[in-house]
């Protein structure tokens, strides 16, 4: 299975929630796809609600299913709240500390970035997105990618600060200082729903 490659527009409306970032199609039609998205719907079953609640997840980090599946198996191993330890195992991928940086705008363009070679971790290069990232380990843009406009650019327009990142504009690198607490976590996910519909 590869990675969802269509129209985003069409998942935020089904959600109903910009997961993928401002949404001028979600604003103008703010109901489900489809010829009959805007009609009255029978009640969604306690199991599709649950089953809607990771799906959003996983279209909002880039995640399929059987990585998805691993995380939780991980978050479930740990101690504290397995809701939480999900989030917050998936806030720590590479992938989503490129993006949260600013360096690139989107998770899937962040993505692409590690998989091209452009980050590096502690100084050395790392391609893979999953890679998860420690508490006290600096990421920055590879030396010879500095100068790439989509980077300098997506910076530019970065205006979004985190208490769990530190960046430093002069050198492109940030430092993930601490795994972020749930409720500074801003993306709008039921995590509870997955924990219990993986416990079924």
């Amino acid at each position: 299975m590869a990675r969802y490659r269509g129209p985003k527009s069409k998942i935020a409306r089904k959600f109903r929630d910009p997961i993928f970032g401002p949404d001028k199609f979600l604003d103008k039609k703010n109901y489900p796809p489809g010829q009959h998205g805007n009609s009255r719907r029978r009640k969604t079953s306690e199991y599709g609600i649950q089953l809607q609640a990771k799906q959003k997840a996983k279209y909002t980090y880039g995640i399929l299913e059987k990585q998805f599946r691993n995380i939780f198996k991980e978050a479930s191993r740990k101690k504290g709240i397995t809701g939480e330890n999900l989030l917050q195992l998936i806030e720590s991928r590479l992938d989503n500390i490129v993006y949260r940086f600013g360096i690139s705008p989107t998770r899937a363009g962040a993505r692409q970035l590690v998989l091209h070679r452009h980050i590096t971790v502690n100084g050395k290069i790392v391609n893979i997105a999953s890679y998860s990232v420690k508490p006290g380990d600096i990421i920055g843009v590879r030396e010879k990618s500095k100068s790439l406009f989509v980077i300098s650019e997506s910076l530019k327009a970065h205006g979004k600060n985190y208490s769990w990142l530190e960046w430093d504009s002069e050198k492109l690198q940030g430092k993930f200082l601490n795994v972020p607490p749930r409720e500074e976590i801003p993306e709008n996910i039921q995590e509870q729903l997955i924990v219990e519909l993986y416990s079924k």
